[in-house]
């Protein structure tokens, strides 16, 4: 199984919107779809600052997780969840933990998501298309 950041690199490789959608529906997994709602869909809001927090990176080669095991976190990260009942200060741990536990180019990923920036060579239309109802807004 591909990591999160090795499959949207793939995708932004392609040029073809049928290839793209290919790779995306060939990789589905809840982190990667989540990756994507959560930087396009303006429903999706999250109770954390844009920008990187103060955190190490973690070394590539020794991640002790990857974000496919950990994407059940986001949850305490966007408005309306369960994250909305911590301290700003333990919701800003776990993040951090987060971002320090997973392979450094997916954790750079998070950041973007968090900032509500979009994977570069992913459009609106291809996630539509390959994740029909992924998107809850009106685009």
């Amino acid at each position: 199984m591909k990591l999160v950041h090795e499959v949207l690199e793939d995708v932004r490789k392609k040029r073809a919107k049928a290839d793209k959608i290919k790779i995306l529906k060939d990789n589905e997994t809840w982190a990667l779809k989540d990756i994507l709602r959560g930087s396009t869909d303006t429903t999706v809001t999250f109770n954390l600052p844009d920008g990187a927090p103060p955190y190490t990176p973690n070394k590539p080669e020794s991640v002790p997780t990857n974000l496919v095991n950990k994407n059940k976190e986001f949850q305490w990260f966007v408005k309306g969840g369960p994250g909305d009942n911590l301290k700003t200060f333990d919701r800003e741990k776990r993040y951090i933990q987060l971002l320090e536990g997973i392979h450094p180019e997916d954790a750079k990923l998070v950041i973007a998501m968090i900032s509500k920036t979009k994977p570069e060579g992913v459009s609106r239309p291809v996630i539509d298309e390959a994740f029909p109802g992924l998107l809850k807004d009106e685009g």
